[in-house]
């Protein structure tokens, strides 16, 4: 709604800074990070009294000694405060008339309801499992589905989105109709993935917001310079109209990710829970689809794909058998299994975070 202010220029010249998007950028960054930090103690009070802490997913799993009890006190469902900012947050800051916001705040809104739903089912009925896998995952591909199927429809991004694009290579592999059959369930798998990754990622004390921003960050840029025309075609990507205003989007997203990290660094005051790291893995995992670098986002997001296949290791490998690869998984519990302290776990996995999102834009100039 603020972009709006650009056009009252002629009344007072700064009025036209909204019509850059980095500044409103920057604004949303701020926006998000404010609301997160104001509303933070009132939330935490809110989730106390409400009572929603949830049973450890992780009794029975690892040993006890390694369940540290004094977390079945702290509560979840923080990522409502972190959705609910990035929603207010985007609404100020973006263009309102571009249609690619709808399709964002319509993924993050419903994943995140989705986590609700889980994280309300493990609170109320002390069910450190949640709402059925089954159930979740079609939720999950029945949104990413709804979502990827939308921008696909757009003008001027549709025709994009139906070519396939392999890392490093300055044309499509496929296009059209064949690209489509490939790039439409690539994209539904990218957003369900990451989804699914965050989540299990979330697992220590500032690890998975921590890692979200480092992600986000990468994207807004990403998107950023694929909306901007003379950056695309220096860098021979796709330019895609309005994209900028999808960093706006993703700048909201590390904004509030401050913020809430803020509460969560060791020892947290409050959990995410599924309400938030659904929604926030989706987004991200959306994002990477409409700037045409999903599979990029297996370097970005190299930490969520570590913890994600340290589970898929170990559970096919115990399977198939009968033997552990690790000491437990995510692998972030293999470390502590090993000695290390949350801190050590935590800061050594935002390191690689931080690498990882490097190498990620470092990929731009190779193509």
């Amino acid at each position: 709604m603020l972009y709006y202010l650009s056009h009252l220029d002629h009344i007072w010249g700064p009025f036209r800074l909204f019509n850059y998007v980095t500044f409103r950028a920057g604004g949303a960054i701020a926006t998000a990070l404010i609301l997160v930090l104001l509303f933070g103690p009132a939330t935490i009070k809110i989730l106390k009294k409400i009572n929603t802490t949830a049973p450890s997913r992780h009794k029975g799993l690892i040993p006890d000694e390694f369940i540290d009890n004094s977390k079945d006190k702290v509560p979840s469902m923080g990522g409502i405060l972190i959705v609910i900012s990035i929603v207010i947050s985007t609404l100020l800051w973006a263009m309102p008339t571009n249609h690619m916001m709808i399709v964002f705040l319509f993924l993050l809104v419903l994943l995140c309801g989705v986590g609700f739903l889980d994280d309300y089912t493990k609170i109320v009925h002390r069910n450190r499992n949640g709402i059925p896998g089954k159930l979740k995952l079609l939720l999950q591909f029945a949104i990413a589905f709804a979502s990827v199927l939308y921008l696909s429809y757009l003008p001027k991004i549709g025709n994009i989105l139906s070519e396939f694009m392999i890392p490093f290579m300055k044309e499509p592999l496929l296009v059209g109709f064949y690209g489509a059959i490939i790039t439409i369930p690539l994209g539904v798998l990218v957003v369900v993935g990451a989804s699914n990754a965050v989540n299990l990622t979330d697992g220590k004390d500032g690890l998975a917001i921590g890692s979200v921003i480092f992600c986000a960050l990468a994207y807004c840029a990403f998107a950023y310079l694929s909306g901007n025309i003379v950056f695309a075609t220096h860098l021979n990507i796709h330019y895609i109209s309005g994209a900028g205003e999808v960093g706006i989007f993703a700048a909201a997203v590390i904004g509030a990710g401050i913020g809430f990290l803020w509460y969560n660094c060791h020892p947290a005051s409050m959990f995410m829970g599924d309400t938030g790291s659904l929604a926030l893995g989706g987004s991200i995992g959306l994002i990477a689809v409409l700037v045409r670098q999903e599979l990029i986002l297996l370097l970005v997001g190299g930490v969520f794909v570590i913890e994600a296949g340290s589970v898929i290791i170990q559970v096919i490998s115990y399977k198939l058998t009968g033997k552990r690869v690790f000491l437990c998984a995510p692998i972030h519990h293999h470390f502590e299994r090993k000695g290390w302290t949350e801190t050590q776990i935590v800061t050594r996995f935002w390191i690689l975070g931080g690498l990882f999102a490097l190498i990620g834009l470092a990929t731009l100039k190779l193509r």
